[in-house]
């Protein structure tokens, strides 16, 4: 359900589980974990690019499997945790391309990226709160960063929508285009072809020291665990869950 290649230094990362809206499950996690892990190390990826199917980013976790997994509330283990350590901690420049929906973790593992480009049909969401839950990998801390506490919590913890344009505005999106895949790939390209440790060097000043982030996303994890089995989070789980199309 990940479509993995490596081609001129670009490893793509393809979720392909258009069906069901690329909804994330465990071993999807485990995959792309895995393969940002590795490109660390190797020297023969030189840029990563996530992205999904024609309409459709991911719709986020895959609800009745992350609950089969972190149902029990200790987050430290889990395929979820595991990506989000990877991605915070991935090494290599990494491009995002977004069609469709982009909700949750699709959102908020986009700002980890180094350039994410949007179709002008591209949603942004994130209803944490919606769900009783908190906001996870590191986007309490990137989000404002990115686009100002206003903006962040208006994404955040309103759950508003963002379209393509108004996540251009905010920074969370570098570029709005119709091709996505296309732009996206023709800009890890150019990535990978600039000298490695350079890039590598220049990248890392960018980012800083990323202590505190990582903190903070064991942090949020251990929250969102301990809300899981809270009175008003399963009380909006069932409610979503009464309300979700079967099948």
């Amino acid at each position: 359900m990940i479509q993995k290649s490596l081609e001129g230094g670009v490893s793509t990362l393809r979720m392909d589980r258009a069906d069901k809206k690329n909804a994330l499950t465990g071993d999807m996690y485990t995959v792309m974990a895995e393969a940002l892990e590795t490109g660390n190390t190797d020297d023969a990826v030189r840029c990563h690019v996530i992205c999904g199917q024609p309409g459709v980013f991911t719709a986020g976790n895959d609800i009745a499997d992350f609950l089969k997994y972190a149902g029990g509330g200790d987050l430290s283990n889990t395929p979820v945790l595991r990506f989000l350590r990877a991605i915070a901690r991935n090494e290599k420049p990494l491009v995002a391309a977004v069609d469709g929906l982009a909700i949750g973790v699709g959102t908020t593992l986009l700002m980890h990226c180094d350039m994410v480009f949007a179709s002008p049909s591209a949603i942004f969401k994130t209803p944490f709160v919606d769900l009783g839950l908190v906001p996870e990998a590191g986007s309490s801390v990137l989000g404002p960063q990115i686009m100002g506490h206003a903006r962040a919590f208006e994404l955040l913890c309103l759950g508003e929508t963002f379209d393509a344009e108004r996540a251009e505005q905010a920074g969370l999106v570098n570029w709005v285009v119709e091709d996505v895949d296309a732009a996206a790939t023709e800009c890890a390209r150019a990535i990978a072809a600039k000298p490695p440790q350079a890039m590598a060097i220049s990248r890392r000043l960018l980012r800083g020291d990323r202590t505190a982030l990582n903190d903070t996303i064991e942090e949020e994890a251990r929250i969102f665990g301990e809300r899981l089995s809270s009175p008003e989070t399963i009380a909006a789980f069932q409610a979503f869950m009464s309300k979700k199309p079967k099948g």
